[in-house]
């Protein structure tokens, strides 16, 4: 049984920022966003400031580069993309207002959407009342099966299922697991139990930190007590950064795995060395992957934005799904958005430039990708390298709930987690 120090609670981050200015950083004027427009409309909702501007930042830097380029080819069917891109400045509130007007009055024709889970939760209930063609580009905990939202980034039994079974082949099978008190780090938990157990391991505690938390004192201490074979650290947000330097500062030297940490928030590159040494991470993109597309994309996404702290992971999940997008609204021959969903319910596959991290596919009846998961080891140099490669589909809604969206599940609107399906997450 699991030693809970810390018990579940749900944190919905929200703020009492008010939107006067909520179109303030809109490009743009009004107008329908309907096949007779002169421009396609798209909303970019991603954080630029607050809590999660770190990892929203480059988001939408990436959404831009990829508007920007296809502006510059010629656009979507001979029309100009027009950019609609207010910051929600982290609140999830205000993404609510926001996503209330970018569909209501701006009426754009599809919208990029927020990092956390929580955010995805806040708008999901509007985007499917509206039936509004969105795209969530976050590495996220998995099992949202929407006819509205297609989710880009790689889930949990996609990252941790590349890592996870390293760490416990390399360091053993007791794990220790700290996670993010709302609905990704929970069910990230859950998902490390699951994997666990299918590798012959087992999680014996597990602790879960509140978003706002930059003290983390006695949870290094909890793990030094307990001295696990490696740890689990699936940690988001500046405040939980603070956490890699006071590791180091108390002598914390067991091996850690992540899903989160590094290619989102680049703490291998805005702390000092080693704060990160022996972390491994199981994503689908780091900008350090040495193979000339992602040297090309890099390239491009510096010559954009010289000041750049890092192209992210979810900067190529944006990047690749707006081309998706546009490959999706030319096959289709409108912008209708029932028509375009019908489009990427058939599936599609990203190749070459425009894909990064090589090529990958979206698997059209479960909304999700088909992605190259690499295990990125950093050393104490914090320095990067690769240390396991393979394509992992999303198998959770497909093969476990076996769930269809382009068929017999295509009114549906929920999300399944892995405690319904799997023992070993309700321990």
């Amino acid at each position: 049984m699991s030693d809970n120090r810390v018990s579940r609670r749900s944190v919905l981050a929200t703020g009492a920022a008010g939107v006067g200015a909520a179109l303030a950083g809109c490009s743009g004027g009004g107008g329908g966003g309907s096949s007779e427009s002169d421009t396609i409309k798209i909303g970019v909702l991603e954080d630029q400031s607050g809590n999660f501007s770190l990892v929203g930042t480059p988001k939408w830097r990436a959404s831009k580069l990829a508007i920007e380029e296809i502006n510059d080819n010629g656009g979507i069917m001979g029309k100009q993309i027009e950019l609609f891109d207010p910051d929600p400045q982290s609140d999830n509130q205000r993404y609510q207002q926001l996503t209330e007007r970018l569909i209501q009055q701006e009426e754009v024709d599809a919208l990029w959407a927020g990092y956390s889970s929580a955010t995805r939760e806040a708008i999901r209930p509007i985007i499917d009342r509206e039936d509004q063609l969105y795209f969530y580009t976050t590495q996220y905990e998995g099992g949202v099966a929407d006819k509205n939202v297609y989710c880009m980034g790689p889930t949990a039994r996609q990252q941790l299922g590349s890592v996870v079974p390293y760490m416990i082949e390399n360091f053993g099978t007791d794990i220790y697991t700290i996670a993010a008190d709302y609905n990704f780090g929970q069910l990230s938990a859950d998902w490390v139990k699951v994997i666990a157990q299918e590798n012959g391991a087992s999680v014996n505690n597990e602790e879960f930190i509140p978003l706002s938390n930059q003290n983390f004192g006695s949870t290094i201490s909890n793990i030094q007590d307990a001295d696990p074979d490696f740890v689990m650290a699936i940690l988001v947000g500046n405040n939980h950064s603070s956490f890699w330097n006071q590791r180091t500062s108390a002598g914390l030297d067991i091996p850690m795995g992540t899903s989160t940490v590094m290619a989102q928030g680049y703490q291998h590159k805005r702390l000092e060395a080693p704060a990160l040494k022996d972390v491994y991470g199981g994503f689908n993109y780091m900008e350090e992957i040495p193979t000339d597309r992602n040297e090309d994309y890099v390239s491009r996404y510096y010559d954009r934005w010289p000041d750049a702290g890092y192209a992210n992971e979810e900067s190529v999940n944006n990047y690749f799904s707006i081309y998706m997008y546009k490959n999706a609204v030319e096959e289709a021959g409108t912008t209708d958005q029932e028509a375009v969903k019908e489009v990427l319910n058939s599936g599609m596959e990203i190749t070459g430039d425009k894909s990064p991290e090589g090529d990958i596919s979206l698997q059209g009846p479960v909304h999700h990708m088909t992605h190259n998961m690499r295990v990125m080891k950093c050393d104490a140099d914090h320095n990067i390298t690769v240390e396991d490669e393979r394509m992992i589909p999303e198998q959770f809604l497909s093969e476990t709930v076996g769930i269809d969206l382009s068929g017999k599940d295509s009114e549906l609107e929920k999300q399944f987690t892995p405690t319904e399906y799997y023992d070993a997450a309700g321990e």
